[in-house]
Parts: C-alpha cells; structure tokens; sequence
C-alpha cells in the first residue's frame, strides 16, 4: 500500500513538472501562428480587394474620393488611428453598402453614400467599419466561418476562385455575430465624440434604414446584414446621454452636398 501511495504521488508530482514545463512555452511565437495570420491577412486582403476590383467599377476621381479620404482622415487623427494603413476605396454600386477587408482595405459603396441624409451618417458608417478593423474582427470573423487552414491555402494559390468568392460574401453580406457589432458601434461611437460629431445621426441613420428597407428593391444593404437595428440606435443614444463633447456644426460641407449630387 505503501509503495502504491509512493509511485501516485511521484505521477503527480511528475504530471505536475511536465503541466508547469509546458506553460511555460509561448506557443503562438513557438508555432508561428500569429506571424501566419498576419501574414495571411495581408495576403488574403490584397486578394479579396483584387477580384472585387476585377469585378466592379472603382471611382478614382479626386472630386469624389477627397470628400470622403478627408472623412475618413478626421476620425483616424482624432482617434489615433494610423491613417496610411487604411486603404480607401470607393465603388460605383447602387447597393447600400460599405464594409471592411483583411489588411485595413475599406470599400464604400456608391449607393451608401447617396443613401446619407447628411454628412455626419456617413462619417458613422465609416466609424463602424474602421471599428472592426481595430478590434481586429474581420479576421477573427473570417477564422471563425472560413478557417485559418482555409485562408492560408487560398494565398498559397490552392483555393479556387468560388471558394474565395464565398469568403469574401461572408464580408460583404453577413452580419458580425451581435456582441461585435455592438462593439463596433460604441467603439464608432467614441470615434465621433472625439471627432466632434454627434452619434446621434448615425443612430438615426440606422433608425430610418430599418424601416425603410422593407420597401427597398431585393438588394444586398448594409443594414440588413446588421440585425436588431432599431436597438443598436439606442444603444448608441443611452452611450451619448449625459455626455459632453464638442460638436461640429450640423450644416454640411459644400463639398459632401456637391459628393451626394455626383452619387445619384
């Protein structure tokens, strides 16, 4: 009994060295996987933007970029927010939709913007989307519904062109699970106080799209691939309440009335 005692605890204590011995190894930089997916997110960014360019009419005059770069500039230096990472990129498209690719690609659609009422629901939209680049959703979205194995063989030159189409859809059409995407919005949120704008029109943008889509054409819309909108935008208005930030004034800019003319 005395020997079966004697040799438990030495496998304790032997299962006990080897548990303390094994957690003690980094094994994200020992296997290289944070290095992967990086790497993989660049790739598979540069990838995604390419077919999507294939396939659709990017606008590249500086009347209608500069606008929304400019934007775009005012939240990220307001923010903190490196603004060189971020590749903007506008497409001519009816469909109300902006969304954001591996690698900080940023991809506007033509019908989003005309869709704005005035320039701060657009500045929102941009909020959110640069939010999900932050918190590093897009990736997290993609392993999680695609699979890193996946991605990886895509950039290797081993995924077809559908599976890369599917995976790209999973972005451009399908909701963040809902604790991202309300992530997304307070942190958008944020964004604009510091910016000086107020919130409370890209809660209203979010209002007046869920209403309104029902009587929409059979589209892909950016919100109705963001469910529960009528209870985002008041998420957004209880994270404002009491708060006191600067605020730009309401009229819009000559220059986002004369971008809204070029859109329709």
């Amino acid at each position: 009994m005395k020997k079966i005692l004697i040799e438990l605890v030495l496998t304790v204590a032997m299962m006990a060295a080897v548990w303390f011995g094994l957690s003690q190894v980094d094994w994200m930089k020992l296997l290289n996987i944070e290095q992967t997916t990086r790497d993989t997110e660049e790739k598979i960014g540069d990838l995604f933007w390419k077919m999507l360019k294939s396939s659709e009419t990017e606008m590249t005059s500086d009347s209608i970029k500069a606008p929304v770069d400019s934007m775009l500039t005012r939240i990220c230096t307001a923010n903190s927010i490196e603004r060189k990472k971020v590749k903007l990129h506008l497409l001519r498209k009816d469909e109300i939709n902006a969304f954001a690719l591996p690698n900080n690609h940023l991809v506007v659609y033509s019908g989003l913007i005309a869709a704005c009422e005035n320039e701060a629901e657009l500045y929102g939209v941009i909020g959110h989307e640069l939010a999900h680049m932050e918190k590093n959703h897009v990736m997290n979205k993609l392993i999680k519904e695609v699979g890193l194995s996946v991605l990886i063989s895509m950039t290797t030159g081993n995924g077809n062109a559908d599976v890369i189409k599917e995976a790209l859809k999973h972005l451009s059409s399908t909701a963040y699970d809902r604790s991202m995407e309300t992530e997304a919005d307070l942190t958008a949120t944020d964004y604009l106080m510091k910016a000086g704008i107020d919130p409370e029109s890209f809660a209203n943008f979010l209002y007046r799209l869920a209403n309104e889509t029902n009587n929409l054409p059979s589209q892909i819309y950016w919100i109705s691939t963001h469910p529960e909108s009528k209870e985002r935008a008041e998420k957004i208005i209880a994270q404002i309440k009491g708060k006191s930030f600067p605020k730009a004034e309401a009229k819009d800019s000559l220059r986002f009335e004369r971008l809204k003319e070029r859109m329709k």
